[in-house]
Parts: C-alpha cells; sequence; structure tokens
C-alpha cells in the first residue's frame, strides 16, 4: 500500500523553506552587485544562482509535482533540494549540499517518469527533458564545475518546465500534430546544446540562443495567451505576464548569439537576468494565484493590485539591462537589482494579503448567513 501523502502543514513547511532560501538567494544577488546586506555568510555569493534555481524555484516546482502525484516519496525530491541548498552554506565539505541536490533532481525526473506513466504527452516529455537538464548540472556543480558555467542549463530547466506547462494549455488552439513535434524538436536540441556548453560553449552557446529565438517564436505563435490577453480579470493577468515574458526570451536569446559564452560582464549580466527575472520569475508572479492554491489549499483570488509588483520588475530589469549594463552605470545597476529585489518580495506580501482578505470576507459572509 503506497504511504499517504504529507498533510498540508508539511507541505506548508516545504513552501516556508523554498521561501526562505529565496531570500538568501536575492540576498546573495544584492551581495554581488556590491550593497551591504544583513546576512553576508563567506559562499553566499557565490551560491546566487543555485540557491534560486534549485532551493527555491525547482524545490517549489518539484514539491507542485509531488502534490499532483499524491505520492509520499515524491516529497524527498523538494526537501532534498532545499536542504542541500542550505548544507552549501555551511562548512560541511563541499560536495554534501550538490550531492543532495543531485539526489532531489533524480526524485525529481522520476516524478516525470510516475506523471508520464499517466499522462503520456510532449508536455510532459519536455518537461522532463528540463529536469535531466537540471540533474546534469547538478552532477557538474557537486564535480566543481562553478555555478556561472552552469547558466545554460539552469536556464533550459525551467524554461522547458513553463514551455511543457504551456505547451498542456495550448492545445486548447489546436496547435497539431506536426507543431507539438516541432517543438519537442526545439527542447531536445536546446537541453543538448545546454549540456555540451559545458565543454563546447563557444558553439554551444550560440546555437541555444537561436533554439531559444525558436523556442519563442513557437509560443508567441501557439499560446492561448493570444486570445485569453483580450478577457478580463486573472486570464488578461496572466496572458500579459506570459507575453512579455516571451519577448524577454526572445532579448536573452539575442544575447547568447550576439554575445556568445560569457560568464561575466554586461551581456552575460544581461542575458542572465532577462531570463530569470523577464521570464522565469514572471511566469511564476503570473502562474502563483492558480498553483499555490492546489499545493496549500488556499485560495489567491485575483486583484488589480499584482499589476504593480509586475509592473516594478519590468521596470527595474529594463532600467538594469539599459542603463546598468549597456550603458556602464554602476549606481542604476545597483538600484535596478534592489529594485527587482523589492518587486518580488512585494508580489508576495500582496498575494498573502489579497488571500487573507477573502478568506476574512468568505467568514464574515457565512457569518451573516448563519445570523
Amino acid at each position: 500500500m503506497e504511504p499517504r501523502a504529507p498533510a498540508r502543514p508539511a507541505r506548508l513547511v516545504l513552501v516556508l523553506s523554498a521561501a526562505g532560501v529565496l531570500v538568501l538567494g536575492l540576498n546573495a544577488g544584492l551581495l554581488l552587485l556590491g550593497l551591504p546586506m544583513p546576512i553576508g555568510a563567506e559562499r553566499l555569493a557565490e551560491l546566487h544562482a543555485p540557491l534560486l534555481v534549485f532551493g527555491a524555484i525547482g524545490a517549489l516546482i518539484s514539491l507542485e509535482r509531488a502534490v499532483a502525484l499524491r505520492r509520499s516519496w515524491a516529497y524527498a525530491a523538494p526537501a532534498l533540494m532545499t536542504g542541500g541548498a542550505l548544507i552549501a552554506l555551511t562548512p560541511a565539505p563541499p560536495t554534501t549540499g550538490p550531492l543532495m541536490v543531485v539526489a532531489g533532481l533524480a526524485v525529481h525526473v522520476w516524478q516525470y517518469r510516475a506523471i508520464w506513466r499517466r499522462q503520456p504527452m510532449t508536455a510532459t516529455t519536455v518537461q522532463a527533458l528540463g529536469a535531466i537538464t537540471a540533474l546534469v548540472a547538478t552532477v557538474a556543480w557537486s564535480g566543481g564545475v562553478p555555478p556561472s558555467r552552469l547558466v545554460p542549463l539552469l536556464a533550459v530547466y525551467l524554461i522547458l518546465t513553463i514551455v511543457g506547462e504551456r505547451l498542456e494549455l495550448a492545445r486548447l488552439n489546436a496547435p497539431g500534430l506536426a507543431a507539438e513535434r516541432l517543438l519537442f524538436a526545439l527542447a531536445l536540441s536546446l537541453s543538448a546544446a545546454a549540456v555540451v556548453s559545458l565543454t563546447v560553449p563557444t558553439v554551444a552557446v550560440p546555437v541555444a540562443g537561436v533554439l531559444l529565438i525558436a523556442l519563442s517564436a513557437w509560443l508567441l505563435s501557439y499560446d492561448v495567451a493570444r486570445t485569453t490577453v483580450r478577457m478580463s480579470g486573472l486570464p488578461r493577468f496572466v496572458a500579459a505576464c506570459l507575453l512579455v515574458g516571451y519577448v524577454w526570451l526572445i532579448i536573452a536569446g539575442a544575447g547568447w548569439v550576439l554575445g556568445g559564452a560569457r560568464t561575466e560582464g554586461a551581456i552575460y549580466d544581461a542575458t542572465t537576468h532577462a531570463i530569470f527575472l523577464g521570464f522565469v520569475v514572471t511566469m511564476i508572479m503570473a502562474h502563483a494565484p492558480i498553483i499555490l492554491p492546489a499545493v496549500l489549499g488556499v485560495r489567491i483570488p485575483y486583484h488589480a493590485v499584482l499589476y504593480v509588483p509586475v509592473g516594478l520588475l519590468h521596470a527595474a530589469l529594463l532600467a538594469r539591462v539599459v542603463a546598468g549594463d549597456a550603458w556602464g552605470w554602476i549606481h542604476a545597476l545597483q538600484t535596478a537589482g534592489a529594485t527587482a529585489a523589492v518587486a518580488m518580495m512585494l508580489y508576495g506580501v500582496l498575494a498573502i494579503t489579497v488571500s487573507a482578505r477573502a478568506r476574512f470576507t468568505e467568514r464574515q459572509g457565512g457569518r451573516r448567513v448563519e445570523a
């Protein structure tokens, strides 16, 4: 008999742990910009990317998959990924944390095998490709490859996860078998290019950039966001976030094509944050009102105030890329980085506030009915 899946309080602990790692990751990013921060652990800054991708976002992705599977073993993925990211900050042997994350990603890949048995679809395969790419990245990280060399793999992991989810919804527009096969070919090629970037980055990164642009074009052609952006409320909010995110993905692809393989400098900074802030974080903001209720059992109703942190995030990113990276204004780079961090934290605060307000209103309505 399959062991019972963890109850909601246990899932809440995992979400809060990932949120804590997210804060540490943002702290690390601001340290890299030369800003004074309350937490200045020796290894914190160099772990900026692993903390955010594995310990925070990746853990939340695997948690959502675990909730969908309703299998207790599946919850090992987020626990190991968050735990490993935190252990990496401690005086423990340098390989301990990364190896825990490797184990977590291995469970994450196995999650997709279980999902495939239920839903043998192209969308599942695309997401599994992303998880496998992340697993390769963690193995390389545990072997001593610096996080800056892993950026293409980390990016592809999150990009393919999101693309797979969008493909499921794109079926509403009936893209057809040929379009699905094209998307799978692009996803497979992008994953392969990311892995090859570990050994031949000068060739693989520009190729990955071309594939990223092609993938963005596919999304802009077939995503239901083109239709739902004309609606109102939550559908329009999600669609607006998606369409802007796809534009940033094209910009990042162009950066990889023109800038080539880089691990530092203005082009590296611009392309990296175009992906992780402009695309990934925007997608998280778009889908949080849909995914978090399924994970935690709490309702996050749509409210127009959610546009505020999204707009602030994109204004900060634009300032970072133009004034900070292109024009070389260090103060603009620092201010934009801090503003983006504020936008992400503000989104969390507003989401909690909107949820609490809705719950209070429902309780008040229930009391009136009883009276």
